[in-house]
This record gives structure tokens, sequence and C-alpha cells, in this order.
């Protein structure tokens, strides 16, 4: 069980009592086990708020209903004094206790209230200030995703921090892109290796050195004298990287598309593979995540047959509210957020004689569903394929959710640009993709590429570095 990555200043070495704010358990409904030994402590009006969004089909209101289990497997059956004195966590691994949860059932007297008590958020500060009067010898630290409430903490007095227990990285120019790109020849830089032939394919068995000590598997080595490999084995001492020939890369054709540059090459290479099951696409607007990934998806049911149906998918801010109301059925109400796939469809076919009835075509002919994330969360999919859009939008926790629903024989396609995030408690750190990308760079049939890039027009490529 890992510890909370919190950084608090306590100086004087005191017990610390976190204040959990409500955004911090729909991001995560299992943050209570993430605090080790620490008292956590959740106001009254975290628990009415959760119990205000715990109704309805979309994401957050099965995030709210989960850590409400959550709060009742660890309270139990305690009695009212001990719910507000604090009540042990149990741990199901160790069948042991670390740290405790308390519900803060007093309200702060009107007297020594610093903020007015109209918004919930202040009143959250309010019980904090009262919670720091009552117990003078703890450290209360607020934890909270919203940046304009750990503000307010700070002038209230309050130590306030953002919950980052699921960040995996603390600045995102480290995230893994899923190449190495080297200088001048790439084999200049390698002292020793290990050519050999294996079943018409050259494979290079290299010591795991630098400058390719930090690898990972399904990686791709790039240099500019035209080298590209992909690495299809670590292990602590050598890994073994497959020779791929550049020419065919970006030659390769699916549904039509032929890749415009190496790195989109690259992403085709892993989607067009039936033993990769999990590809992370990211890269600004335009740089081709999308049509890459229809056309690979419409590829692998259509002419090969590794696949029986697609389903598309996104993640928009505002969707699962707004779909309820719209009129049709689930796919003429997804529809207007998947329009990004629809225009990609038809990209794919602009240059046919009729385009319109191509598209009608393919739309008739492939088993394409177009599924809200509600859905997706449910159901366990075997053989299929799985393509969501927008994936920066998503949690750590909501994007666990919807992968482990890939069965036997599926594959899932996560798409994002992590310059575009519209929730407003998530930043490129924090975000679901950057989540996935970091932990699942050691997994042997999952992949990353970053695409470079605005291949879409000279206008967006323009627009994207100058506006």
């Amino acid at each position: 069980m890992g510890q909370a990555h919190i950084a608090v200043n306590n100086q004087n070495n005191l017990p610390i009592r976190y204040v959990l704010d409500t955004n911090v358990l729909i991001h995560d409904p299992t943050a209570l086990l993430k605090f080790e030994e620490h008292h956590i402590t959740i106001p009254m009006t975290v628990l009415e708020e959760l119990d205000k969004l715990k109704n309805g089909r979309n994401t957050t209101a099965a995030d709210c209903r989960q850590a409400i289990r959550e709060i009742d497997k660890i309270l139990g059956r305690a009695e009212p004094e001990d719910v507000e004195s604090g009540v042990p966590i149990m741990r199901e691994a160790t069948d042991s206790h670390l740290g405790s949860l308390s519900i803060m059932m007093s309200k702060c007297p009107e007297n020594v209230t610093l903020l007015p008590n109209h918004l919930n958020d202040n009143k959250i500060l309010n019980d904090i200030c009262f919670l720091k009067a009552q117990y003078p010898n703890q450290s209360v630290v607020l934890v909270t995703k919203d940046i304009n409430m750990r503000l307010k903490a700070r002038g209230c007095g309050i130590e306030a921090q953002d919950y980052q227990n699921d960040q995996s990285i603390s600045d995102i120019e480290y995230l893994h892109k899923g190449f190495l790109m080297f200088e001048g020849s790439f084999w200049d830089q390698i002292e020793k290796v290990d050519t050999e032939q294996q079943l018409g394919r050259t494979i290079h068995i290299l010591p795991r050195v630098d400058p390719i000590q930090n690898i990972y598997p399904n990686q791709f080595i790039l240099d500019e004298m035209g080298f590209v490999g992909r690495v299809i084995n670590v292990d602590a001492h050598e890994i073994t990287v497959l020779h791929l020939d550049e020419g065919k890369l970006l030659t390769t054709e699916a549904w039509g598309l032929i890749p415009r540059d190496i790195y989109q090459a690259c992403a085709l290479n892993l989607l067009l593979d039936p033993d990769v099951h999990l590809v992370n696409l990211t890269g600004s607007a335009g740089s081709g995540k999308t049509i890459l990934a229809l056309a690979a998806a419409i590829e692998m049911t259509m002419a090969t047959k590794t696949y029986r149906r697609i389903i598309a998918t996104r993640s928009t801010q505002g969707l699962d509210e707004d779909i309820g109301f719209l009129p049709g059925t689930e796919a003429e109400k997804m529809s207007p957020w998947l329009g990004a796939i629809t225009d990609n469809l038809e990209a794919l076919h602009c240059e046919d004689e009729d385009c319109d009835g191509s598209v009608d075509y393919v739309l008739n002919k492939v088993p394409l569903h177009f599924k809200s994330l509600n859905y997706i969360r449910g159901r366990s999919f075997q053989h299929s394929l799985i393509i969501i859009d927008e994936c920066q939008n998503l949690t750590p926790h909501q994007i666990k959710t919807i992968i482990t629903r890939a069965g036997n024989g599926s594959k899932v396609i996560c798409l994002g640009n992590l310059a575009q995030i519209d929730t407003p408690y998530l930043n490129a750190n924090s975000s679901g993709l950057t989540y996935l990308s970091e932990r699942f760079k050691n997994f042997a049939s999952g992949g990353s590429i970053q695409l470079q890039g605005v291949p879409r027009s000279a206008l967006a490529e323009y627009a994207e570095a100058n506006l």
C-alpha cells in the first residue's frame, strides 16, 4: 500500500490529520486507503456533497457511490462517538489496521467562523479552522484537487496540498514517449551487439547499458541514418531489438491510409500488431491519432478479421450529463461527441468517386458501435477493438475501470492530447492518460507513441506553434 505523496511542512513532527475534500474522493474513491498510518477526517459537508452527486448514470455518480461504499466499509457498525473520534482502517491484505477515519459531526460555532457559510467550500474551511483549535498538538492538512480551494485555505492559515498518490511522474517532460531518437548513427554508440536471423527477421541482442539502459518493451529506437528498431524483449542485462525496414514502415497501408512520417509509421506498426493489446497514442491536435486508430481498426475487423467489432467512445466534459436529454438511440445520442470518428472516416474515403456512398457503405458493413463510457464500464468485451478518445480527461481511477473491461482477444487504443485537458481537477501530470502510459511502460503487450508535428495542414501546424 503506497503512501500518499503529499508534501507537508511538519517541522515539529506532529501527528498529521488529513481532511479530504469531495473532489479527492471522486478522483480516487479508494483514497482513504492511501494515507498509511495517518488520521483521515471527512467533514459532514463532504458526505452531503457525495450524497447529492451519487444519483445518475454518469461516471461522477458512479465514483461517488463507490466512495460512499468505501466509507461505509470502514465505519461499519461503529458507535457514534467512535465515528467522531476515529475508526481504525482495516487492511484486507494483512488483516491489520493502519490509520483511522473519522467523520466531523460537529459544526463550527458561528462566533469563530472566518468565512461566510453560504458556500460548501467555506463550510469545510471553517470546520478545519475549528479542528485546528480542537487539536493544537496535531498538524491539520486539507487535501483537495481544487486549486482555488487551496488558495483560500492558505489565506485562512490552513496547510493545503494536492492529492498526488496516483501521479506517476512529477514533470510531464519525463513522460515515456515510446521512442528514443539518436543523433547520427545509433550503432556508433553501441560497443557490443549479437545479430542473428530468426524466422526470416533480423534480431539484435544488446547489453542493457547506456545509452539504452532505461528502455521498455515495444519502444522504438530511431536514428538520423534511417535505422528503426523495436524492442521486443527486456531483461535485467540485455535487450532484444527487432530490426525494421524504414521504407516498408513508411509504405505500410491500413484501409488506404499511409503514414506521413516515421512516428505515424511506428504507431501503425503497434496498432496492426495483434500481440500488442494496449496502445496509447498521444500528441497535439491534428497529429493523426484518431485517423491512424480508425484505419487500423477497420483493417483488422474488415480485412484480416482479427477482431469482431469496433467500439468507439470518448471522454468529454459534460457528456454524461447531457447525453440523457438527447433524442434517439444510444448511437444517435453519441454522434455529436463522436464526430471526430465520422470526420476521419470521411477523410479515409475523400478521394473516392462517391465519398458519402463509401462512408455509408463502411458504416453499414463495419461492426462499428458508438458507446458511452457508462456502457463501457459495466461490460466485458471479447474479441473487440476498443477506441477511447480524449483519454486525457479521465482520472486514473476511471481509466482503470475502463481498461479492466477488456476481455479475451480484445485490444484497447487510448488517444489523447495532454495539452487539451477540459476537466477542472486534472492536469497533465495527474491525467489518467499519463498514469496509464507510465504504469504500462513495462507491459510486454503494450506500447505508447507520442506523435510529432501537426500533419493536418500548414495552417493547423502554424496555429499549434504560435497561438
